[in-house]
């Protein structure tokens, strides 16, 4: 362990809604002898949220406190060199997350962020994947419900599968959950940006090496009804299949020729209408300036779910692998996506980069390639399933 650090991990946006709850997680559940601090831009935010965690265990009540602003480069430098593994909150990572990839790039820093911003991770990739390799660090995106448990789902799922032989996995995600004004803004904004997403998406192309004598897909299902699942199937073009088939490109346990797609599940028929319907009515909205500052200005950020509505909140991911001749259903379940169980996945990456022994990498990596079977562990311990349902 790098003692040469002031901390083994810091907390960045910690007073935000998800920031907060992230808090509580560590102040819970970090290790005896876990040296971790808190950064923001209001102090005087801090010490209340500091407050709040010494109610949990009077050990908090001496927490560090970092002042940092998202838009000062230095501040963020200097952050970046006191931990050995820098979480952030702050969104949406388009317009607040650059400065902060770029100095754990250059101070060897591990870091994990909760984006679910496409265009962030691939130009993040473009700029700061080489030097991040450098020095060491491991740049992890989408650590929380974006887009762990597709990615750890997947992964599960293919090790329950034959080696060396073409795979194809199918993802369902079902969920009750509600959107905090922080989640809003950053689909909104992502949905706002079509041709700078495209824009980074090229740029990434050209600097990502290619596969020799492999093939990874992450084709858009057409809607359909999962026999599968026993529901309407509406493909997902989100960040998650992206995530996954970046795993499958890194690790030769995906096969030769991988294929993933990535669904949302939904029992009734009028719904998935109407599901779709809306979606694309507030892709519209995303596009108009206007618009999109009011349907930001009903859920600000810093606001989301209250507790009792939180404990009512699950998600479910089911998964259908086929390959040499065996198929599997397996599936990733768990409480409160967007909030609760965000936090812990990502409370559990950073501290999984800080004390496991894990694969050798360097760079921008995803969840599965970077932590793997230890992030798995380490979810399953904190009350998330990851199970097999049936195979044949």
């Amino acid at each position: 362990m790098d003692r040469e650090r002031a901390y083994d991990v810091v907390l960045f946006g910690a007073t935000g809604f998800v920031g907060a709850l992230t808090a509580e997680y560590l102040a819970a559940h970090a290790p005896a002898g876990c040296r971790w601090a808190l950064a923001g831009r209001d102090p005087a935010k801090l010490e209340r949220l500091r407050e709040r965690l010494a109610a949990i265990d009077p050990a908090r009540a001496d927490l560090p406190l970092l002042r940092a602003d998202a838009g000062d480069a230095a501040a963020l430098r200097e952050l970046a060199s006191s931990t050995r593994v820098l979480a952030t909150t702050v969104g949406p990572y388009v317009w607040y997350g650059a400065e902060l990839v770029a100095a754990c790039a250059q101070a060897g820093t591990d870091y994990v962020d909760l984006t679910g911003e496409p265009e962030f991770v691939d130009r993040t990739y473009v700029e700061h994947d080489a030097r991040a390799r450098e020095t060491g660090a491991r740049i992890v995106h989408a650590c929380g419900f974006d887009s762990v448990p597709a990615d750890l789902g997947a992964y599960f799922t293919v090790r329950q599968l034959p080696e060396g032989v073409p795979l194809a996995v199918d993802g369902f995600m079902r969920s009750n959950a509600l959107l905090s004004g922080g989640t809003l803004a950053s689909a909104l904004t992502a949905l706002s940006r079509g041709p700078q997403n495209l824009a980074a998406a090229r740029a990434r192309r050209l600097y990502e090496p290619r596969l020799p004598g492999r093939r990874v897909r992450g084709p858009v299902g057409a809607p359909r009804f999962s026999r599968e699942t026993g529901t309407w199937a509406l493909p997902l073009t989100s960040l998650d299949p992206r995530i996954v088939t970046r795993s499958a490109a890194a690790l030769d346990r995906y096969g030769p020729d991988f294929r993933y797609r990535h669904y949302a599940s939904v029992k009734h028929l009028p719904v998935a209408v109407g599901g779709t319907a809306a979606l694309g009515a507030t892709v519209a909205l995303a596009q108009v300036p206007a618009a999109r500052r009011w349907l930001m200005g009903r859920w600000e950020p810093g606001r989301g779910p209250d507790a009792e509505r939180r404990a009512r909140s699950w998600f479910t991911v089911r998964f259908v692998g086929e390959g040499g001749g065996r198929r599997v259903f397996t599936e990733v379940s768990g409480g409160d996506p967007g909030y609760g169980e965000t936090a812990k996945m990502l409370a559990e990456s950073a501290l999984c980069l800080a004390y496991d022994t894990l694969p050798e990498t360097a760079g921008q990596v995803t969840t599965a390639v970077a932590m793997g079977d230890a992030l798995t562990g380490r979810l399953q311990k904190a009350g998330i399933t990851f199970r097999v349902a049936h195979a044949r």
